[in-house]
């Protein structure tokens, strides 16, 4: 197969092999083991013990709890701008990745350390299956792709991401929204599709190990179980577009989360105008080549 009948990514000084390439067309995922150093997911761990012990963070930085477990830190989002997590975000071997499905020029525009403590007996440590697209107002969607790290071993146990390979394929962006309450409560954005599609009936656990990482398609379905285990589940990710990606803020499907994540701003900022795409113009941040676009 030719390099020009391949959609989704580039030929980047061989940073791929062609076998990499094809199992991401096909797939919407690679997976690099030990990919990432421990050192610096050590730094990143001790960052976080920081912040969940109160020292100070970048204001830009949110960091969420349990609806159940109140004092369960699950997640600390937009910390691209941190020093420290920007060992990772910024990591070179992870750009040099990144580069092979953005283009040269790269902007980290989301960035999570997630928490996945043991259940609490609720279910809300899971995500149902969604799609990350869901949640960015950047297109094109083939532009746009996500690093996520293991920062311990990540199983079934434990909640481990599960993927639909090839669901990337379909080219839709789903409606999602918070399951039924009766299938549990749920953790504030952990949105999930209302009705997957059909065919999908394959869905394949990614275990991981600490320093495994996988890349992923925005539009890849994809979700985690309920942490079963008595330990966590960490690890780091960062998502990544192409700089001369647009805004495009006028799709209907993202009209929930766009409201919800507004209603959020506006209550700790009221005095503020907040639009949803200055959202996205504010926390992206160039971490290679040259800013182009929003």
């Amino acid at each position: 197969m030719s390099s020009l009948n391949l959609r989704y990514t580039r030929d980047i000084l061989n940073r791929l092999t062609m076998k990499q390439r094809l199992f991401y067309e096909k797939n919407g995922y690679l997976v690099f083991p030990r990919f990432i150093p421990q050192n610096v997911l050590d730094k990143c761990h001790k960052r976080y013990n920081e912040i969940a012990e109160g020292k100070p963070r970048q204001d830009m930085m949110i960091v969420m709890y349990d609806v159940k477990d109140k004092k369960a830190l699950t997640k600390i989002q937009d910390m691209h701008t941190d020093s420290v997590f920007r060992q990772y975000t910024e990591h070179e071997k992870i750009l040099d990745i990144i580069e092979c499905f953005t283009g040269p020029n790269i902007m980290a525009i989301h960035s999570m350390l997630i928490v996945k403590p043991p259940d609490s007996g609720f279910g809300s440590s899971r995500h149902p299956p969604h799609q990350d697209l869901y949640y960015f107002p950047l297109r094109p969607a083939d532009r746009i792709v996500a690093a996520w790290t293991a920062m311990e071993p990540c199983n079934s146990e434990n909640g481990c991401l599960y993927v639909a390979p090839g669901s990337h394929t379909l080219g839709n962006l789903y409606p999602h929204g918070y399951p039924p309450k009766s299938e549990g409560v749920m953790n504030k954005f952990y949105h999930g599709i209302h009705q997957l599609p059909s065919m999908l009936n394959n869905w394949i656990n990614l275990e991981m190990q600490p320093g495994d990482t996988v890349f992923f398609h925005p539009l890849l379905i994809h979700g985690s179980g309920i942490n079963k285990s008595k330990r966590t589940r960490m690890a780091i990710s960062c998502h990544y577009a192409a700089a001369d990606c647009t805004i495009v803020d006028d799709d209907p499907v993202q009209e929930t989360i766009r409201s919800e994540i507004l209603e959020l701003l506006k209550k700790r900022h009221p005095d503020m105008e907040i639009q949803y795409a200055d959202v996205w113009r504010y926390k992206s941040s160039l971490v290679r080549g040259i800013r182009s676009s929003y």
